[in-house]
């Protein structure tokens, strides 16, 4: 497909959030820092968190809220790229945290689930109801995995609540359409999941043992990160090794995903976004590069809950 590169040289950037100026937020992951892309490529460092900011949404008030992974990565370079490794020993958790993007104040709205704490909180999708999901990655190194979770937590602060745990690698998470399932990818099985809502907050496994339905994987080795979804309800996942943006329409009564790979020129992109007026611009991180690129493409992204 072809794209134009808006910057380079960032720091493994993630999470992209098209603003409605132009400009694209950004956090990058191994600077610590959250970044202001604008159109012409310029940047301007926004807040900086420290840890390991991971994924990024627009909240109510136009706040920027933040799945810190806490630093749950180690930073590798290999030949030239830079790739996320185990987690370091000194690494103590992660957090979520909401951001004044014109002062850059950060403030951590959620650390701990019922007096356990969160792990490596990677992304996050707002679902207009009050409330968000998140999903945390968990943490590894050369000997063990701690399983990550599925959560919906309060906008305000008030409540969070883990709805699927035992989960291997928790990575992209949102909503379809309808607001009646939210999907969740897992990364090191590169598989996509969907789990039935019935009220906000509160899904229903399907019998069996299961945590969610499964709607698809990439056709050979992969890797699935962040993702978004299409406005005709086409899963968008980043999809590392395999270097690109896998799609998946679900299918109804059962019926197999169609499935479709947009190639780009990096292993590791990590995930997408939409913005302009039809929403048919695509900000996609090409991050063991450092880059931004923009596209325009085949179908226009979900409008989100909230915007800026």
């Amino acid at each position: 497909m072809d794209f134009k590169e808006i910057t380079s040289d960032l720091k493994f950037p993630e999470g992209p959030v098209a603003m409605d100026d132009g400009s694209v937020i950004v956090v990058e992951m191994f600077a610590q820092r959250i970044t202001r892309v604008k159109a012409d490529g310029s940047k301007h460092v926004l807040a900086t968190p420290g840890g390991g900011p991971n994924g990024l949404a627009i909240g109510p008030g136009g706040a920027l809220f933040c799945c810190n992974n806490g630093g749950a990565f180690e930073h590798r370079n290999v030949n030239g790229l830079m790739i996320p490794g185990h987690t370091p020993p000194e690494h103590k958790g992660g957090r979520i945290e909401r951001i004044n993007i014109s002062t850059g104040k950060v403030e951590v709205m959620y650390d701990k689930c019922d007096g356990h704490q969160l792990l490596a909180p990677n992304d996050l999708v707002f679902d207009g109801k009050g409330g968000f999901w998140f999903t945390d990655h968990g943490v590894n190194n050369h000997e063990r995995r701690m399983h990550g979770a599925l959560y919906y937590a309060k906008e305000d602060g008030s409540k969070i609540t883990r709805v699927l745990s035992e989960l291997t690698s928790p990575n992209g998470v949102g909503l379809s359409p309808k607001g009646d399932r939210v999907y969740y990818a897992e990364t090191m099985p590169g598989r996509l999941w969907d789990l039935p809502l019935t009220a906000p907050g509160v899904g229903q496994s399907p019998a069996g043992f299961t945590p969610a339905n499964f709607t698809g994987n990439y056709p050979g080795l992969a890797y699935f990160d962040s993702l978004g979804v299409q406005a005709d309800g086409g899963v968008c996942i980043a999809t590392i090794l395999a270097g690109g943006i896998s799609t998946f329409w679900p299918g109804e009564n059962g019926a197999p995903a169609k499935f479709e790979h947009t190639a780009f020129p990096d292993i590791l992109c990590t995930n997408i976004c939409w913005g302009g007026k039809d929403m048919k611009t695509a900000y996609i991180t090409m991050s063991s590069t450092g880059k931004l690129a923009a596209c325009e493409w085949r179908s226009p992204g979900l409008r989100l809950a909230y915007n800026a």
